[in-house]
């Protein structure tokens, strides 16, 4: 038996608020009731409903304020609203569209039309979640690549924090901030096709087995051609192992032809390959990887302000232990010999 879609209708009108749970009951929902904003929001966090039937006009917090508050949301902004409204005027709608409402309803509330717009966004909520299915099934993926490698355990985690935390820092939209998110678990997702005996060799690899290796950008980008809304992930799955001078690979781009969001999933991607064990080496101090990678980026890299800015970035957040503990590692590590890496 398919389960019954829920909706929450919100109204701090008893009368209201009773009259259209019946209505929807009658067409086979699952009703949960709010008399005001604030326990709506404690509802759709608490109880996910497929759906948000809201009054505009309520004390406390309003209709608009609840709505942007669940648009705002990555965990609801999917979930569907619908303003109620009293008022017909155009600027309550435009209000309604700022604060990201799907749809509208008038009062009183036309029970053939609160039907059929109810069963619409349902349909589109369908649709949304069989998304967000396979966006999660993809996501899983590429925590399941990684632990095939025991020594890249939270590498996922660590990149998305470090990569989200550097576009915030220059300031990239959410849009941006979302596929880095996105792009940081899924940047490998393409090892899937590599063997173990090349994924886990502890020695040098081979020139057969690097060119193999250097294949999973290129496999990683046609999974994720499966999904569209993954599209803007793409690019940092293809892209992430390019140099700002065409010696990267799979496509050899070179300066402003390597998309933004890929090279700076670069460099957190190889500040983590090298501050970490890997099966060919212990990690390296954190001084030591700073240096190696001004040093390579001055090769030609990478963008020496987006690496600058990493750094930055990652050493305000390090904490004054830390900090004494790197300077004391710098020293005797003065000895080691910088040298071309590229986090495969």
């Amino acid at each position: 038996m398919a389960k019954s879609r829920t909706v929450l209708v919100v109204d701090d009108d008893e009368p209201n608020l009773r009259g259209l749970g019946m209505l929807l009951e009658r067409a086979d929902y699952t009703v949960l009731t709010a008399a005001n904003g604030r326990d709506a929001l404690d509802i759709v966090r608490a109880e996910r409903p497929d759906l948000v039937l809201l009054d505009v006009m309520m004390p406390g917090i309003s209709g608009l304020d609840v709505c942007a508050e669940i648009k705002r949301s990555a965990d609801t902004r999917l979930t569907p609203v619908v303003l109620i409204s009293g008022a017909q005027e155009r600027q309550t709608r435009l209000a309604g569209l700022e604060a990201g409402a799907d749809d509208f309803l008038n009062k009183p509330v036309d029970p053939e039309e609160l039907q059929t717009r109810v069963r619409s966004l349902m349909r589109f909520k369908c649709l949304t979640d069989d998304l967000e299915s396979a966006e999660s099934l993809f996501l899983t993926l590429g925590r399941i690549i990684e632990a095939r490698d025991p020594c890249t355990e939270g590498h996922c985690e660590r990149l998305t924090d470090y990569a989200t935390s550097l576009g915030r820092r220059l300031n990239l939209d959410q849009a941006d901030l979302i596929a880095l998110h996105r792009g940081s678990f899924l940047h490998d997702i393409g090892k899937i096709a590599i063997p173990d005996r090349v994924l886990l060799k502890k020695g040098r690899l081979s020139r057969k087995e690097y060119d193999l290796m250097k294949q999973h950008p290129v496999v990683g980008d046609g999974l994720c051609r499966t999904v569209r809304s993954f599209d803007a992930v793409r690019p940092i799955v293809r892209h992430h192992h390019e140099r700002l001078d065409g010696r990267g690979y799979p496509d050899g781009l070179a300066g402003d032809d390597i998309p933004l969001l890929a090279q700076i999933v670069s460099i957190v991607d190889v500040f983590d390959a090298l501050t970490t064990d890997r099966p060919y080496r212990h990690a390296l101090p954190v001084a030591t990887a700073y240096q190696m990678m001004r040093d390579n980026a001055r090769a030609g890299w990478c963008r020496d302000e987006l690496l600058t800015a990493f750094i930055d970035l990652h050493q305000a957040r390090q904490s004054p232990l830390e900090l004494r503990i790197e300077k004391t590692a710098r020293i005797a590590s003065a000895a080691i010999v910088s040298v071309g890496f590229d986090a495969a």
